[in-house]
């Protein structure tokens, strides 16, 4: 009788310690992942795509604009036959400034985007939305002066056609081919949102998207960057004289 209880208090002992083990050997898996996230996006922000592109001494002159965590890409509204000005027209805005000549574009989850219109208004839910992945959503912005923007590049034509074509193919369109707004009010009288393509999520952010477009239009650019730091780290920085040029 004596050796058969010993015998079960160390089949339960050994459990106990299988059940530990296994749950230290978890948690620690769970504490690598956010090492492992910065590590790849240190490493993706250093590799470049693109490795032979060369800024062109003359051509269209584009523009980054950043707030630290979030990127936006800052595009003429018209190069040529290339205008936005049919596909996210003025009427959808309260009040874009008079004369603007820039559009600005940025990718984000929808409910970051829709329910966090200041930083404060940021929660652990909608956080998690945007980490965990949700329904793309494109944000929009009239842009009376591009100076405000971090860091700018200048591309050949063809590379802004290329580019041109990759934002416009992140609009969900209608069947009349037009940009679908979302009825939700902007930060501003001069932005909106409109539907997107795909899912946004800490793999896929806004600052991703933005590379992406880069690349796809034949542009030197990071392999992944969800951080901005290595996004805008390779451009010049803006030129504050006059923007026309």
């Amino acid at each position: 009788m004596a050796r058969g209880r010993r015998l079960k208090r160390r089949r339960r002992s050994r459990k106990i310690r299988w059940r530990s083990r296994r749950g230290i050997a978890l948690a620690l898996a769970l504490a690598a992942i956010p090492g492992l996230y910065l590590l790849a996006a240190i490493l993706g922000g250093l590799i470049p795509v693109n490795r032979g592109w060369t800024e062109p001494a003359r051509g269209i002159t584009i523009y980054i604009a950043d707030n630290g965590v979030h990127a936006d890409l800052v595009l003429p509204v018209r190069v040529g036959a290339l205008d936005w000005a049919p596909l996210v027209p003025r009427s959808d805005f309260a009040n874009p400034p008079a004369g603007a000549r820039y559009v600005a574009f940025g990718a984000g989850e929808r409910r970051v985007y829709l329910d966090t219109p200041t930083w404060a208004d940021l929660t652990l839910r909608t956080a998690w939305a945007g980490i965990a992945g949700g329904e793309r959503v494109m944000h929009v912005e009239y842009i009376a002066d591009p100076t405000y923007s971090a860091r700018e590049i200048r591309v050949t034509p063809e590379q802004y056609r290329r580019l041109w074509a990759a934002v416009r193919a992140s609009f969900a369109l209608d069947p009349k081919g037009l940009p679908q707004k979302i009825d939700h009010p902007g930060y501003g009288p001069g932005d909106a949102f409109y539907a997107g393509n795909g899912r946004a999520s800490a793999v896929q952010t806004c600052n991703q998207w933005l590379a992406g477009r880069l690349r796809l239009a034949g542009i030197k650019a990071p392999l992944w960057s969800p951080f901005v730091e290595g996004l805008v780290w390779r451009y010049r920085k803006a030129d504050y004289r006059d923007p026309r040029r």
